[in-house]
C-alpha cells in the first residue's frame, strides 16, 4: 500500500492526504483497529480530488490493495444484490469488479436506463437480530462489494441498491423509466415501514390507498410532502447538544440535517439545521479516549462528525458521536453536490471560490479534515441576491467527486 501511495505522490504530489504512520511493534488489537480507521479515511480523502479519482494509477491501486489485503484472487462469482422491495436479483461478476462496475451490471440486469445510473448507488446494508436495518455505507465507486462484503465483521450485511441523491425533487428526473420509478416507489414504501419517512394520519390514509391502486407516480408526488421524505436515518447515537451525552436520531436530507434530541430528563427537542449555515465538517477517530468520560462513551463509538454552523451570527460547534460518521459525512457531500449542480444551471456565470484544507486543533489523535467539502468558504457571486460574506456557501464539488 505505501508502494501504492509513492507511485500516487509521484504523479499529484503534495497535494494527497498524508499516509498514515506504520506501527513497528506488534499491534495490539486496539492499535489495528485503530491503522484500519486511519486507513480508511486515508481512502475517503484520496478520491477528493478529481484528477485522482480518475486516474488509472489510483483505481488500480485501490483495486490491488483490497484483493491482497483480503486474500482474494480474480475469478467469477454471484452475487445477490438487495433491491428496495427486500428481493434479491442475482448478478455474475469478477471479484475484482468495482462498485461502479457492478452497478453497471445490475443496471442491465434489471432494465435500468444507463443515462439513470448516476442515481442509484451501491450500499452495505447490516441486518440486526430485531428486524431493523441500517445502511452501514454507501460504496464508492472504487470499491470492491464482494470484498467488502466477505469481509465485513459485524452481523448479517448485503449489498444493496438504494437511491443515492439527497433532494427528494430529483425523483422528478426519473420519472420517464418504470424501472426507476419501480426502485423509488419501494424504497419509498420501506422508508415509511422503517419510520424514516414520517407522514401524518391523512398522508398515511392517502398513501396507502394510492398503493392499493399501484398509483406509483401519484404515490411518489404526496411523499413529497410527507416529513423525512428523502432522507437517510441514522442508527441511534449521541451528541454533545445542549449538553454532553444526549441521545439523537439523525435524519439527513433535502438539504438539512435534522436531529431529534432526547435530553437527560428525558425531555425531547427537534433541531434542523440547514447546510446553508453549516460552514465545514470532519470525521475523527477518537481512538482510546474510549477509556475516558464523555458523551462518546454513552453508546462505545470511536468516530465523531463535528460540523460548525452559524446560530444567532454566531459559529458553533455540534458533534455527533455516531459509528456512520463516514456514510454521514458522504451525505452532507451528497447534499452540496446537489446545491452547487442546481446553482450553476440558474446562475451559469457564478464563481465559486476553492477552499483550503482545514487543521485540526483537537489534542487526540486526529484525521485529515475533508478537503473541497468540509472546509467551505464564502463563494464569490455575481448574483444580485449576493449571500452575506459571513454566510455559509458551498464549494466546487463535482458528482465524479464523490
Amino acid at each position: 500500500m505505501i508502494l501504492g501511495d509513492t507511485l500516487l505522490r509521484r504523479d499529484f504530489g503534495d497535494s494527497l492526504p498524508p499516509f498514515p504512520p506504520k506501527y513497528y511493534l506488534a499491534m495490539t488489537a486496539l492499535m489495528a483497529d485503530e491503522r484500519r480507521k486511519q486507513l480508511e479515511q486515508y481512502l475517503q480523502n484520496l478520491p477528493m480530488d478529481p484528477d485522482v479519482l480518475r486516474s488509472d494509477v489510483f483505481v488500480e491501486f485501490l483495486k490491488q490493495l483490497q484483493l491482497s489485503t483480503f486474500n482474494v484472487s480474480t475469478k467469477k462469482v454471484s452475487l445477490d444484490l438487495l433491491l428496495p422491495d427486500a428481493k434479491s436479483v442475482r448478478i455474475e461478476i469478477l471479484t475484482s469488479d468495482t462498485a461502479e462496475r457492478v452497478l453497471e451490471v445490475a443496471s442491465h440486469r434489471i432494465g435500468l436506463s444507463r443515462e439513470l445510473l448516476g442515481y442509484f448507488g451501491l450500499f452495505l446494508l447490516q441486518f440486526h437480530t430485531e428486524g431493523e436495518l441500517s445502511v452501514v455505507k454507501q460504496m464508492a465507486g472504487f470499491e470492491l462489494p464482494f470484498v467488502s462484503l466477505q469481509n465485513f465483521e459485524v452481523g448479517l450485511c448485503k449489498v444493496g441498491l438504494r437511491k443515492w441523491y439527497m433532494d427528494p425533487t430529483l425523483d422528478a428526473q426519473l420519472m420517464d423509466c418504470r424501472v426507476a420509478v419501480d426502485l423509488i416507489y419501494l424504497q419509498a414504501i420501506q422508508d415509511i415501514e422503517k419510520e424514516w419517512a414520517k407522514p401524518t394520519q391523512a398522508q398515511r390514509e392517502k398513501l396507502m390507498s394510492l398503493q392499493k391502486e399501484d398509483q406509483r407516480t401519484q404515490f411518489l408526488e404526496l411523499s413529497q410532502e410527507v416529513r423525512h421524505y428523502g432522507c437517510l436515518q441514522l442508527d441511534p447515537c449521541t451528541c454533545d447538544y445542549p449538553e454532553p451525552g444526549c441521545l439523537v436520531t439523525v435524519s439527513v436530507g433535502n438539504n438539512a440535517i435534522s436531529c431529534h434530541i432526547t435530553l437527560p430528563d428525558e425531555q425531547a427537542r427537534d433541531v434542523i439545521f440547514q447546510m446553508n449555515k453549516v460552514k465545514c465538517w470532519q470525521v475523527t477517530f477518537l481512538g482510546t479516549l474510549l477509556d475516558m468520560e464523555g458523551p462518546q462513551q454513552t453508546l462505545n463509538q470511536d468516530l465523531e462528525l463535528r460540523f460548525q454552523y452559524s446560530e444567532d451570527s454566531r459559529w458553533q460547534w455540534f458533534v455527533i458521536y455516531t459509528k456512520q460518521a463516514f456514510l454521514l459525512s458522504s451525505c452532507l457531500k451528497k447534499m452540496i453536490s446537489e446545491k452547487m449542480a442546481k446553482l450553476a444551471v440558474e446562475n451559469p456565470e457564478m464563481e465559486i471560490e476553492v477552499p483550503e484544507q482545514g487543521k485540526s486543533q483537537r489534542h487526540h489523535l486526529q484525521l485529515s479534515p475533508w478537503r473541497d467539502s468540509s472546509n467551505l468558504l464564502p463563494r464569490k457571486s455575481k448574483i444580485s441576491n449576493k449571500v452575506a460574506e459571513e454566510d455559509c456557501v458551498f464549494g466546487t464539488i463535482k458528482e465524479e467527486d464523490l
